[in-house]
């Protein structure tokens, strides 16, 4: 099997895309031949906001119906697959929009949320960020994981403080996550996990999605789609072969005063980073491009089964293990 022909059959997921929505979006999904994707409905926004935006996702998505379709289950992914469709996973980076009110856990997961990232760069109800002094879980924060577990919403630690990462994968039931990091080893950067953190999530039963945000690769915004694929290997060798997947932090079609809003706290009040230039590695700069991954991945010598593991199908496992269907 060549690998065009071991991608086009392949379950493929992407464990984040924070991307603008549109029909172009969607269409760019299906020339990448994407399976199913985690996608951003919330960042900075509270509950309302967040309602409004997943409206908006509904009645794009209801257009678009031709090209997408949503995730709710495992068996979703497989029918898209068989539709030839992509399936939209809702997914938030912060758990800013469930305020202080528990019961909202259980209102987002019945319109479809089903991965939640704990904190978003910095401090918030439930926890601390990785861009701030790091006070661990809160109790509050430590009833939002069960309430998590109990409907089936991931937990994803991809922005989260390492104190408080700690604390949610010791206190969760059920597989947490990355969705979207690299390894510190590659790059010192405080949004890259340690080894000695890479490890732990997966010896807890919890899950690693690689990201190919140039900012986070050690060859920076030179990197090509195999500097993505050296990060994956190198996180497969602390993790295994069965705790690996992708989640690229795509950002198409976003203009500037996005990154502005993304990288300040709140939105809107003190700067917390400046990536200066964003640009994909060459490669994988679009997610049509997404076939040179699965080449990629060949070509350094990864073997068909792994391959078909990293693309997404021990993305369906954990999935399945957190929602229960």
């Amino acid at each position: 099997m060549t690998p065009r022909e071991l991608h086009d059959d392949a379950i493929v997921i992407d464990g984040l895309i924070i991307a603008k929505w549109n029909r172009e979006l969607f269409e760019d999904m299906r020339r990448g031949g994407l399976t199913a994707a985690n996608c951003t409905v919330s960042v900075w926004e509270g509950f309302q906001a967040t309602v409004d935006n997943i409206v908006k996702s509904n009645q794009l998505m209801a257009e678009c119906s031709d090209l997408v379709r949503p995730v709710r289950t495992t068996a979703d992914i497989t029918r898209a697959k068989e539709e030839g469709k992509t399936g939209i996973i809702y997914g938030f980076q912060n758990a800013h929009a469930f305020e202080d009110q528990i019961g909202y856990v259980e209102i987002f997961k019945q319109l479809g949320v089903g991965i939640v990232q704990m904190c978003y760069n910095t401090q918030n109800l439930v926890g601390t960020g990785c861009y701030e002094r790091d006070g661990g879980l809160s109790g509050f924060g430590r009833e939002i994981v069960a309430e998590m577990n109990r409907v089936g919403i991931m937990c994803d630690l991809s922005h989260v403080g390492a104190k408080t990462s700690e604390e949610v994968i010791l206190e969760s039931k059920k597989p947490v996550c990355y969705s979207h990091c690299l390894p510190s080893g590659l790059k010192e950067h405080p949004r890259n996990k340690s080894d000695e953190e890479l490890k732990f999530i997966a010896d807890h039963g919890g899950f690693v999605g690689v990201t190919m945000f140039t900012p986070f690769l050690r060859a920076g915004i030179d990197a090509t789609v195999d500097d993505y694929v050296e990060a994956i290997e190198y996180v497969m060798n602390i993790v295994g072969e069965d705790a690996i997947g992708i989640g690229t932090d795509f950002t198409q079609g976003h203009d500037k005063s996005f990154f502005e809003w993304l990288t300040h706290d709140k939105g809107y009040a003190r700067r917390l980073t400046n990536f200066g230039k964003i640009i994909n590695p060459e490669g994988i700069r679009t997610i049509g491009e997404f076939p040179n991954l699965t080449e990629a991945l060949s070509r350094r010598g990864f073997s068909e089964a792994q391959v078909r593991k990293i693309m997404g199908e021990n993305w369906v496992r954990v999935l399945k293990d957190v929602w229960g269907a």
